[in-house]
């Protein structure tokens, strides 16, 4: 009996490890996944958690990080300049 409990209690902190890992992953640099292309904000050019935690805006289907509020009112003036920014940039692997 001690075995199957020490079995469960092992698997059960080994799904808490990974699940405690797979979120986190986006939390080392603000909830930017680790493959965006980008470590300055598009608008500003300022890092990215300069200002806080970034700004995720998505203009037809491609995610932008800004670095703050303050850079929404430039990023709607021209959603699509700063998403070519983004694409023209080589992915992170």
């Amino acid at each position: 009996m001690k075995l199957q409990s020490l079995i469960k209690t092992t698997t059960a902190a080994l799904a808490l490890s990974v699940a405690f890992a797979l979120s986190t992953a986006r939390a080392d640099n603000g909830g930017i996944p680790k493959t965006y292309p980008l470590k300055k904000c598009v608008v500003s050019n300022d890092p990215l958690g300069e200002h806080g935690k970034p700004v995720k805006v998505t203009y037809e289907g491609t995610d932008v990080y800004l670095c703050c509020k303050d850079c929404l009112k430039d990023w709607k003036k021209d959603p699509a300049k700063y998403v070519k920014m983004v694409k023209d940039e080589p992915p992170k692997k």
